[in-house]
């Protein structure tokens, strides 16, 4: 059964991969049967021929979860399309302060509409 995954290679904590059809029970690192791209995680830049993965796919060829992933986000000349989180992670600090902020603006809000009731039920002395 033929596979579709990442073979590593680059520098210790500096990792860099490339894109290969390769037989399911060779090792990661052995002979491919082709090589369709490269992709390196860290600065999310890839390379990838597009139309041979498909068609390799289509062949039986089983691609792994990541492959897949990079398969179907991956724009027709072959760079990643990747969209960055626009979510930013707080600290339990800073998502305390958060929620208070929130509460005290919920807390006003609150009392305003509670003013604004009162003054139009108040009868209209002459």
């Amino acid at each position: 059964m033929l596979k579709i995954r990442l073979k590593r290679t680059g520098a210790k904590k500096n990792p860099s991969y490339r894109i290969i059809v390769i037989n399911s029970t060779t090792k990661r690192e052995g002979r491919p049967v082709e090589e369709l791209g490269w992709y390196n995680p860290k600065t999310k830049e890839m390379k990838l021929n597009k139309e041979s993965a498909l068609s390799w796919v289509s062949k039986g060829a089983q691609p792994t979860e990541t492959v897949k992933y990079l398969i179907t986000n991956c724009n027709e000349d072959g760079s990643l399309n990747y969209k960055k989180k626009e979510t930013v992670k707080l600290s339990k600090k800073a998502q305390a302060k958060k929620a208070e902020e929130e509460a005290k603006k919920a807390e006003e809000a609150a009392q305003a509409a509670e003013a604004e009731t009162t003054t139009e039920e108040a009868p209209v002395e002459a």
